[in-house]
């Protein structure tokens, strides 16, 4: 799961990527045991009841595995409540907020949740985003105190900082004894603003509970105990789900950043530990899928980008188990699910609560079949809303005029959708700039404002380019006082010293590939920036040959999926802007074009454009490639 805004439908290219086809995988059995089940009531259990729950049932069952260790349920407990502890006597309270800035190891889980045993609300301050990024969501979330191993974080001085490991002289009861307000504060995650201004979503622990409950209601959380796999980064609202598991008695598998970005480690990873839950977006799926070749495939939750027509087809047809999850950060990671069965690609039905309206700007239901309107969600896994922006929390959460209890809000999502002839829930587009690339969501004024803050920049626009079917990428376009027909870009507007400059306040997912400096910006006839006018980045000089022959062809495809104008032996295909759908289509293009049997791991195990074209001399002196068979599981999915 953006922030984290699950997965939509949207018109995808029939050619983005065109589906090899792999030996058998097959789903896992499941344990015969089972775990404590959320209360059949109108108020699930929370999730702090359900950990107790399940650290009574079973102590010695593992709770969490992690790249530097173990632990078992009562570890877990004993942990979790020393840190809650510690936080208590630095003067954490109910209704306080506390940074976790920690790397994915056996201290994050423990972390978050001493956090909510002091009674507190977790902020997640992702060590790999710049210090600066961190520094604004510290300050601008007014926190208590910092959870880090680092012994000065980039967080306001004055902000008391302790060690996961910290202990307290005091004894942990006050953590235990703590039970949370169904509208006390569970975390505060930053997303994307179209202002340039990151605004911190604030969800209450009801929502959480209610979430954790809705996802067993529909079987996508098995009654036994299952082996999930923590796969999105802390700081999308895709790991609450994911890491909540634990609460209710399941293993959970942590898995660590190097991990994440090797498929052939993370597949690994998953047959050690026999995960049975994995949380991916489908760009993810795709890098994965190869690896898993003949291997047993987890349950599969998607989310964070469209599920493609052809993804959605491989995955029905051969009776892998999966869902796709929608839902926006604002209302609590996934409020609509599907099975990936039957009909193509389509958003599902709601969780248990939660209430969709498709509604005109009027705000009259839509109701006829291909009819478009905007979705509005309503229920009890809203977010509180924006900390300390009420203004931008009241244009979001509006009066619900469908609901009979006094006070009762509605999300306004900002996606347009439809009823199909057979009543299926269609994603169509979006009503303002907002995107969503490989399942980040971005808002493309909080680039364009950065960009517009550095020095020698005039002007700044940003849009999504797509080089090739299926591979997006942000573009940005700027001016500079400077800049005369004719004359090239200043220093201070150089695209290299702006992407540079960029690196340095936003997350990686932010960062444009290109920067275009234009003369001028072209203009709609009310003065605004007309987006669609901006023109295609392109290629500035003829290329240099790498080589005759498969180097040559090797360097071709470089150039026309990363859309550069050149690339040299020492190229490295990350640091090109090159990214995960970016390697698959390199690949499917090679082996389509020189008919080599070539994976993903040769270009994601090369160090540079060398490295990688002397594999794919290898593959083609090896022969041909072989013809593979189709996707199937090995039993029907269990649902």
């Amino acid at each position: 799961m953006t922030s984290h805004h699950r997965s939509t439908r949207t018109a995808v290219p029939s050619d983005l990527i065109e589906i090899e086809e792999y030996p058998a995988m097959t789903t896992f059995a499941e344990p015969a045991a089972t775990v404590p089940a959320a209360p059949a009531s109108s108020a699930p259990a929370d999730l702090l009841a359900r950990l107790r729950a399940a650290v009574a049932a079973h102590p010695a069952r593992t709770a969490v595995h992690a790249a530097d260790g173990s632990l078992d349920f009562a570890a877990l407990d004993r942990r979790t409540a020393a840190l809650a502890a510690a936080l208590r006597a630095r003067g954490v309270r109910r209704g306080d907020k506390v940074g976790v800035h920690l790397a994915r190891t056996l201290d994050l889980p423990v972390a978050l949740l001493a956090v909510w045993r002091a009674g507190a609300a977790y902020v997640p301050l992702d060590p790999a985003y710049p210090a600066e990024r961190i520094s604004f969501m510290a300050a601008d979330a007014g926190l208590a105190a910092v959870v880090s191993a680092e012994a000065a974080p980039p967080v306001p001085a004055g902000v008391p900082v302790l060690r996961p490991d910290a202990a307290s002289e005091a004894t942990a009861a006050d953590a235990d004894d703590f039970v949370p307000d169904p509208l006390d504060s569970a975390y505060v995650i930053y997303t994307s603003g179209s202002t340039g201004r990151p605004k911190g979503v604030e969800v209450p622990h009801g929502a959480v509970a209610d979430l954790a409950a809705g996802l067993e209601q529909v079987g996508a959380y098995r009654p036994e105990p299952s082996v999930v796999a923590w796969n999105a980064s802390v700081s999308f609202d895709a790991s609450v789900q994911q890491w909540i598991r634990i609460c209710r008695g399941d293993t959970l598998v942590v898995v660590d950043d190097a991990r994440r970005a090797d498929p052939a480690r993370l597949a690994a990873l998953l047959a050690e530990h026999a995960v049975t839950d994995l949380d991916l977006t489908p760009s993810h799926w795709q890098l994965l899928r190869e690896q898993l070749t003949g291997a047993a495939v987890p349950r599969l939750f998607m989310g964070g980008e469209p599920v493609p027509e052809r993804t959605w087809r491989e995955l029905a047809d051969g009776g892998i188990d999966a869902f796709n999850l929608y839902g926006p950060t604002e209302c609590t990671v996934d409020a609509i699910t599907a099975p990936i069965t039957g009909p193509g690609p389509h958003l599902g039905e709601p969780l248990a609560g939660v209430r969709v309206h498709l509604l005109d700007e009027r705000l009259r239901p839509v109701t006829g079949a291909g009819e478009v309107g905007e979705l509005y969600l309503a229920g009890p896994g809203l977010a509180h809303g924006y900390a300390g922006q009420p203004g931008l929390t009241a244009g979001r959460f509006v009066a619900d005029p469908f609901a009979t209890a006094p006070g009762a809000r509605m999300y306004r999502t900002g996606d347009q959708a439809r009823r199909s002839a057979e009543g299926l829930l269609e994603y169509v587009g979006r009503v303002d700039r907002q995107v969503k690339l490989r399942g980040f969501r971005i808002e493309l004024g909080e680039v364009e404002h950065a960009l517009a803050a550095l020095d020698g920049v005039t002007a700044a626009a940003v849009t999504v380019h797509e080089p090739a079917p299926g591979d997006t990428r942000l573009a940005a376009y700027v001016t500079g006082p400077a800049v005369a027909p004719g004359s090239t870009a200043p220093a201070s507007t150089a695209p290299a010293e702006l992407l540079a400059e960029l690196r340095r306040t936003l997350p990686a997912h932010l960062v444009p590939a290109t920067v275009t400096v234009l003369e001028a910006m072209p203009l709609t006839p009310n003065g605004k920036v007309d987006h669609r006018a901006l023109p295609v980045p392109v290629a500035e000089a003829a290329p240099e040959a790498v080589g005759g022959g498969v180097a040559e062809q090797v360097a071709e495809v470089w150039r026309t999926v990363l859309g550069v104008p050149e690339v040299l032996p020492a190229d490295d295909f990350l640091s090109l802007g090159g990214h995960s759908l970016a390697a698959l289509r390199v690949v499917h293009l090679l082996r389509r074009k020189l008919n080599v049997e070539l994976q993903l791991r040769h270009l994601l195990d090369a160090a540079d454009l060398a490295a990688f074209t002397e594999a794919v001399q290898r593959a083609a002196a090896a022969g041909p490639a072989a013809a593979r068979p189709a996707l199937t599981a090995r039993r029907p999915a269990v649902r």
